[in-house]
C-alpha cells in the first residue's frame, strides 16, 4: 500500500484516514503528473491547477505549506521547496532531515533532490549538519553549473552560501541509536510508518511542474553506512 497526500483544491485537501489508496489507484493518480515530467512546456489550460502531491502520511502537512504558495499564484518549485522543508524540520519524523536517525557513527546524513520546470535539477548526498537538505540542492541548481554535490564538498558549498552549520541529532535519535549499538543488528522493517523519504510534486496556476525529494542516508533496522574519511 502507498500513502498519498493530494491536495487538488482547499476543499480536498485528504485528511490521514482517507489518504491510503491501493497501488493501482495510486499509479493512475501518479500518472497526471508523470506525464508532464516528459515536456518542459507548461500544462494545458484545461489540466487542473494548481495541484500538490506528495508521499507518506507526514506530506499532509508539508502539502499545506505548498499550498499556501500556490494558492496565491506562486511557483511551483518555490511551493515544492517550502513544503518539503516541513518534513525536514519537524524532529517528530525519523526518516527525513532534523530529526533522522543517524549512520552508524551516530551522524545523521541527508540527501535532497529538486527539480525546475525547465527540467533543471539540483541535489546533495551524503550532507552533514545541514538541517535543510532541499536549500541547498536548489543552490546547487542555481547557482552551480553542476547537477549534485557530495559529502563535504556538499557540506563545504553550504556553508559558503550561509547555511549554518548544527547538530541534526536529537535526543530521541540518539537513543535509537545507542539502542542499536547494542547488537548492531540488522534487522530491515519497512511500512508505513518506517520510510525513507518525503517525495512532492507541484503544478503551479501557470501550468510549471517543479519536484522535490529528501531523506536521510539510513534507517535504524535498514543497515548503517561507515562514514567516508
Amino acid at each position: 500500500m502507498f500513502y498519498i497526500a493530494a491536495l487538488l483544491r482547499p476543499s480536498l485537501l485528504l485528511p490521514p484516514d482517507l489518504s491510503m489508496l491501493s497501488r493501482r489507484s495510486f499509479f493512475r493518480t501518479a500518472a497526471f503528473g508523470t506525464a508532464g515530467l516528459f515536456s518542459r512546456k507548461p500544462f494545458s489550460k484545461s489540466a487542473v491547477k494548481p495541484v500538490v502531491v506528495s508521499t507518506w502520511k507526514h506530506g499532509i502537512a508539508a502539502n499545506a505549506a505548498a499550498w499556501k504558495i500556490l494558492a496565491e499564484g506562486g511557483r511551483a518549485l518555490d511551493a515544492v521547496e517550502a513544503g518539503v522543508m516541513v518534513t525536514e524540520n519537524d524532529p517528530t519524523i525519523t526518516s527525513v532531515g532534523y530529526g533522522g536517525w543517524p549512520d552508524r557513527e551516530g551522524r545523521v546524513t541527508l540527501d535532497a533532490c529538486i527539480m525546475n520546470e525547465e527540467g533543471r535539477c539540483g541535489a546533495v548526498a551524503f550532507l552533514q549538519d545541514i538541517k535543510n537538505p532541499i536549500a541547498v540542492a536548489r543552490k546547487v541548481m542555481e547557482e552551480t553549473p553542476h547537477a549534485m554535490l557530495v559529502g563535504e564538498g556538499a557540506r563545504q558549498f553550504a556553508l559558503e552560501q550561509g547555511f549554518t552549520a548544527e547538530d541534526l541529532l536529537t535526543p530521541e535519535a540518539e537513543a535509537e541509536w545507542r539502542a542499536w549499538l547494542k547488537t548492531s543488528h540488522y534487522r530491515p522493517v519497512i511500512n508505513v510508518e518506517n520510510h525513507d523519504t518525503i517525495g512532492m510534486v507541484g503544478l503551479d496556476a501557470n501550468g510549471n511542474l517543479s519536484g522535490a525529494c529528501t531523506t536521510i542516508r539510513r534507517l535504524l533496522g535498514r543497515g548503517y553506512t561507515w562514514t567516508t574519511r
